[in-house]
């Protein structure tokens, strides 16, 4: 199993992450993985019989992201740095400069734009909001594979008032029951975690054409509950919000068309209103998000059929000029 245990050496903490390097009982290998005092883990996952796509490349319009995908247990981790003024590259360094030592070899080590922007980052495997924030400006990469075949990502950034690391390991071969030393859950308590599946295409749509509707949010007829989720569009779109503050957004609430046009505004409004409440909840500044409601007046599809009526229950993001 992947266990964390903290340190103190040196006024700095020190994170030894111990990691299985053989299937059974082969030798266990100690990483001194460096992180600055007063880092405070937010999300901590292992799950057995995963598989990571360790990226070996950056991202290409014509290809993506090149690949290399390691099965086994799969072990997540974030932390966040209060008030740390270290840069990216300063948060990095000490941890490559670590796994460096203990024989791993690197596969990628990028930064931000280098990388490929959002379109990398939207395309990786990132933990979701509040426990990992993004700046798509500002953040550095780093993966690499052991001597016997484990593979290790760093991912790290900052906001104006406090640094991030992500690790995600891989042990080849190691599988059983799920083993979660940690909470299962981000540690703010908002949801469990869960792997990032928007694709690079929704926030780059957002980008391109000013719009989008938000996948993963569904309403039944007359209902204005988001349910228990979990929504990784929404913790995308709060990540993309914090890594870009002077942009912000306008949530537009639809519905289908059934009943009058009065009571389906305040129904879209309350829709919108319901997804505002998530991302704010989840982190995201409040003078970058407002609300309205549209009602029945922009379907996407038609309100004859069952099908057409559900895609016309919706919200969607547009994107305004931050004022």
């Amino acid at each position: 199993m992947t266990t964390i245990i903290p340190r103190r050496a040196d006024g700095a903490l020190r994170l030894w992450l111990w990691l299985w390097l053989c299937v059974w009982a082969g030798p266990l290998v100690a990483l001194d993985l460096p992180l600055p005092e007063g880092a405070a883990e937010t999300v901590s996952r292992t799950d057995d019989g995963g598989r990571l796509a360790l990226p070996t490349g950056p991202w290409r319009a014509e290809g993506g992201i090149p690949t290399e995908v390691i099965e086994g247990r799969v072990t997540r981790q974030a932390w966040q740095i209060p008030q740390s003024q270290r840069t990216p590259t300063q948060l990095l360094s000490p941890i490559r400069d670590a796994l460096g030592e203990a024989g791993f070899e690197t596969r990628l080590d990028c930064a931000d734009r280098r990388c490929g922007g959002f379109d990398f980052r939207f395309a990786i495997d990132v933990l979701p909001a509040p426990g990992m924030y993004i700046d798509l400006s500002n953040y550095r990469f780093l993966s690499a594979v052991g001597p016997d075949g484990a593979g290790v990502t760093v991912l790290t950034s900052r906001t104006q008032a406090a640094g991030f690391v992500q690790i995600l390991h891989v042990t080849p071969g190691v599988t059983g029951s799920e083993d979660n030393d940690g909470p299962t859950a981000d540690a703010t308590g908002n949801g469990p975690v869960v792997r990032n599946s928007v694709g690079q295409g929704d926030i780059a749509t957002l980008e391109a054409r000013g719009a989008i509707v938000l996948s993963g949010v569904d309403f039944g007829s007359g209902a204005a509950s988001l349910g228990e989720g979990p929504f990784p569009m929404l913790d995308a779109l709060v990540a993309y919000l914090a890594a870009n503050p002077d942009r912000q957004i306008l949530l537009v609430g639809h519905t289908d068309a059934v009943g009058s046009l009065a009571g389906n505004r305040a129904l879209s409004q309350r829709r919108a209103a319901a997804v505002a409440e998530y991302l704010r909840g989840a982190g995201a500044d409040a003078a970058q998000i407002a609300s309205e409601g549209a009602g029945y007046l922009a379907p996407i599809a038609s309100n004859l059929t069952e099908a057409g009526r559900r895609a016309n229950r919706r919200v969607e993001a547009v994107l305004l000029p931050r004022e």
